[in-house]
């Protein structure tokens, strides 16, 4: 009775819950009821469900649907306006005929308005009238210089002209040690890329001794300039630095023999050396740029060649023949002369022989 009880129940409920199939009838009037119970339950078996689903929306977000490419396509079968609107959707800018090649600009290609030294500079006193005057003609040139400051101040804070004196010569005393080593990487830090070829020219197969012995004035700012290349905002500084001390210099070429100066010997020397800057760079670096030459300085001699020496070869005048070493020589074939057949064949020329021909 229990069983039957429990078969009603069973039928009650499959008739209450819709969408569920009915149950199948046992040959003797009885019902599974266990089947009944199997078909009832909804269970899911999903294993790519995140157990937790507060985030759904935001896992949705971390995938990007991407048109793949159709590797099989030609480029030939596209046409035009297909392939401009498919440039335009991704963000492609059309090929140009003509190819561009990004350029950095390190250093200027010369010196702007160069500083003309005066002349007669370290040998006239202030106290003279010629070096009064001298004095005069710098203030009047200052205006131009303190401008050129303040724009370098506005780029470079901590720039002073009172102290950059030091700094220059520091640059100018590691400059000239690497040439004198030869050495060609360092060199590069502080010198611009216009200044490295003139000062390594003719260095190779010679031996530089040079040294900076002092100072017989300390080194001053006599000029600045600013400058801007192709666009304003490029911005390059020079600064002119006067420098009178005492160096050494010998060169010698490459068999030891000395060729210009002396290690021994000192000299005092007085030079205008100009600096420059790309001051709109952030990591931009003071080099030494060039030297102002004035025109009224007399020309230098130049310095003794070493060259190789050839000795000339004396040619032997010809002998004159005796009379007796002129009745030896050869006389041309006579008609009807003995000398072997034999020499005669080979006397004769290769080409003029005859062939040797085949008797058939």
């Amino acid at each position: 009775m229990e069983k039957l009880a429990s078969a009603k129940t069973c039928l009650k409920l499959l008739q209450v819950v819709p969408g569920v199939q009915q149950a199948v009838t046992i040959p003797g009037g009885m019902v599974n009821p266990l089947q009944n119970l199997i078909q009832m339950q909804q269970v899911r078996h999903r294993q790519t469900k995140h157990w937790q689903p507060e985030f759904k929306r935001l896992r949705k977000q971390k995938f990007v649907k991407m048109d793949l490419p159709n590797l099989r396509e030609k480029q030939e079968d596209i046409s035009k306006e297909e392939m401009r609107s498919r440039m335009k959707e991704r963000g492609v800018l059309p090929p140009r005929p003509w190819m561009e090649r990004p350029f950095h600009i390190s250093c200027t290609g010369g010196i702007f308005e160069a500083y003309v030294p005066p002349e007669g500079d370290g040998k006239k006193s202030i106290i003279s009238s010629t070096g009064a005057k001298q004095k005069l003609e710098f203030l009047e040139k200052k205006s131009k210089s303190l401008m050129a400051v303040r724009k370098i101040r506005s780029y470079e804070e901590s720039f002073s002209s009172d102290e950059f004196g030091a700094e220059a010569q520091e640059i100018y005393i590691q400059a000239h040690t690497h040439m004198a080593a030869k050495d060609k990487y360092k060199i590069r830090e502080f010198v611009s890329e216009r200044c490295y070829p003139e000062m390594m020219h003719n260095v190779k197969d010679k031996t530089i001794r040079w040294k900076f012995l002092q100072s017989l004035e300390p080194p001053r700012v006599v000029h600045a300039r600013v400058t801007e290349v192709i666009t304003k905002e490029n911005q390059f500084a020079q600064v002119t630095v006067r420098f009178h001390s005492q160096q050494m210099l010998a060169i010698y070429d490459r068999f030891g023999r000395l060729m210009h100066g002396s290690e021994i010997l000192t000299k005092d020397v007085l030079e205008y050396v100009v600096f420059e800057k790309h001051i709109s760079n952030e990591y931009g670096k003071w080099r030494l740029h060039d030297k102002i030459i004035p025109d009224w300085l007399p020309a230098k001699q130049p310095a003794p060649i070493t060259y190789r020496l050839i000795e000339d070869v004396e040619e032997e005048p010809p002998k004159e023949l005796s009379a007796g070493e002129g009745e030896k020589e050869t006389k041309p074939l006579e008609i009807g002369s003995e000398q072997p057949r034999e020499q005669l064949q080979l006397s004769t020329p290769v080409e003029s022989r005859a062939k040797p021909s085949l008797s058939i």
